[in-house]
């Protein structure tokens, strides 16, 4: 990302009747602020959004002749405001409101000034305000006339510290509040560390246009954040209608350049049409290339550059596409340990590893299954017209199973969603009583495999970790060793595993600390969890 003193200048401000108008050649003594904004060599204004209401238009016209004089590198754009009293708070605030909510802002290329010299009084609390809570995501520019005849002209640029402001801060506290909302899907969550997590994602995505990596588990709902990040931009007017999502593992051989990137019309055998590709469709909107790391090298290397140029070459073209997209990436694998082993390419990873998010498991989110156990059964209301609730009885047992050390979630919400889905389609007279409840505990308890982790084949797993170092272990340690590593290889978290390898014994003590006592097991053998974990993250 560049420094805003490397981005161009973009100046957004009205046109002022009284101090920017003129037309003889008097005109020429008077100090006009907009024009001053764009007369200063250590500012260079590349692009001039003049907003213009619309009685002004004809005045306006000598300021933008005007313009283009004295900066003939400044690009002017007028934009007329059907604004009929610009003395009307509701009536001016709600056209900027407006302007900014559609305008295609871009951060990270471009630095934006909001100009409040010009304008009515109402015009500049109006443009403070949008400053101020980032729907202008900008700095406040005031120019001023010279203090002095024959001096320069001064200005000054003004960045609002939200921290100064208790009022406004807590409105713009209220309006992230909201968009937060947006990226949960509506569910209210409670994990503290979660919700921290999304907060910075709203941060992120409602300001930046670079590439975002979601990485976690199968199953964590990363492709429903994608579509809620892509909600998020659309209603701040950030990209447009298109979503465009893709499971890269379903993207195989030759078809796989032509699916991503197009292709001409017999550029192989059987392409009898030309066909667009998923980066064509996404311009201007977001693209979800779901399980990224699934894409071949060479797929990546054409990926790497239609993200850094805006551009591509479909199969068979010799012309190339421009394509502005916002690229949303997910993985739940440890792209680093495939850089290492030759399946990623380093310089890919670099450009969409700039905003990288991991999403925790349902077991590190105890707190939130029952929001989300509500979830589901509105889906379930919504997809088949039929509303169905628990029994008090039924909905207590199915939580303390659901939350339970037991529960392996090894699918994570999509576990969870077939498992409130099956309920709810057997339970009969629309109410899921602690029958379809046992039934779907066995159901997925029989299909986990068991409840608590024991090593398929613990021998080789402790070979393949320990090397050489197992075979001095006793029987007795390599068998309990053995349970540990496999329960690690399983969990996401160290906290996770620790919390499942000493569950029966959590009441019992006063310190519940598990991540410390198996960090400390773990030190025994010389181990830790991360090297466990990246040792053991492709075992069958």
């Amino acid at each position: 990302m560049r420094r805003d003193a490397e981005k161009p200048t973009v100046v957004l401000g009205f046109y002022g009747t009284t101090l920017d108008a003129g037309r003889g050649d008097g005109r020429w003594q008077k100090w006009r602020p907009t024009l001053s904004a764009v007369q200063h060599e250590d500012l260079l204004v590349s692009r001039l959004e003049l907003l213009v209401v619309n009685a002004d238009a004809a005045a306006a016209d000598v300021l933008v002749d005007d313009v283009s004089r004295v900066s003939p590198e400044t690009d002017v754009r007028v934009h007329a405001f059907p604004i009929a009293n610009p003395w009307d708070f509701e009536e001016v605030y709600e056209a900027l409101h407006e302007f900014a909510r559609t305008y295609p802002f871009d951060p990270d290329g471009e630095r934006y000034l909001v100009h409040i010299t010009t304008g009515t009084h109402v015009a500049q609390i109006c443009l403070f305000l949008l400053t101020e809570t980032r729907f202008f995501p900008a700095s406040l520019l005031q120019t001023e006339p010279p203090k002095r005849p024959k001096k320069e002209a001064g200005y000054s640029v003004i960045d609002l510290d939200l921290a100064r402001y208790g009022r406004l801060a807590r409105r713009f506290e209220a309006e992230r509040t909201v968009r937060s909302g947006i990226l949960k899907a509506g569910i209210e969550t409670a994990n503290a560390s979660f919700n921290e997590l999304v907060d910075r994602i709203e941060e992120v995505a409602s300001t930046s246009t670079a590439p975002i990596l979601l990485s976690g588990p199968t199953g964590v709902g990363k492709t429903r954040l994608a579509r809620q990040i892509h909600r998020l931009k659309q209603q701040l007017g950030r990209v447009s209608n298109a979503f465009v999502e893709v499971n890269c593992a379903t993207l195989r051989g030759d078809q796989a350049m032509s699916a991503l990137f197009g292709h001409k019309r017999g550029a192989f055998t059987g392409a009898v049409t030309d066909r667009r590709g998923l980066l064509a469709a996404a311009d201007g909107g977001v693209l979800f290339l779901d399980e990224i790391g699934e894409l071949g090298l060479d797929e990546q290397a054409m990926l790497l550059t239609a993200i850094e140029d805006k551009r591509f070459t479909p199969v068979g073209s010799e012309r190339p596409v421009a394509s502005e997209f916002q690229l949303v990436a997910g993985t739940n694998r440890d792209l680093g340990v495939e850089v290492e082993k030759g399946r990623f390419r380093e310089d890919l990873l670099a450009r969409i590893d700039l905003w990288h998010f991991r999403l925790p498991s349902l077991r590190e989110r105890p707190e939130d299954i029952a929001p989300n156990v509500d979830y589901e059964l509105e889906r379930v209301a919504r997809e088949t017209g039929r509303r169905v609730v628990f029994h008090a009885d039924a909905r207590k047992r199915f939580l303390r199973f659901a939350t339970s050390s037991g529960a392996a979630w090894r699918g994570n919400f999509r576990d969870l969603g077939a498992a409130v889905t099956r309920m709810a389609t057997l339970a009969p007279s629309s109410m899921i009583r602690v029958a379809e409840v046992d039934d779907e505990i066995a159901r997925l308890r029989a299909s986990w495999g068991r409840d608590h982790a024991t090593p398929a084949d613990g021998g080789a797993r402790l070979e393949h970790v320990l090397g050489a170092r197992a075979s001095e272990l006793d029987l007795f340690d390599r068998a309990q060793l053995a349970v540990v590593l496999d329960v690690c290889a399983a969990e996401p978290t160290l906290s996770a595993a620790g919390r499942r390898l000493f569950a029966k014994s959590l009441e019992k003590r006063g310190s519940k600390n598990d991540a410390d006592r198996l960090r400390k097991y773990l030190a025994r053998f010389g181990l830790e969890f991360q090297e466990i974990r990246a040792k053991t993250s492709h075992d069958a």
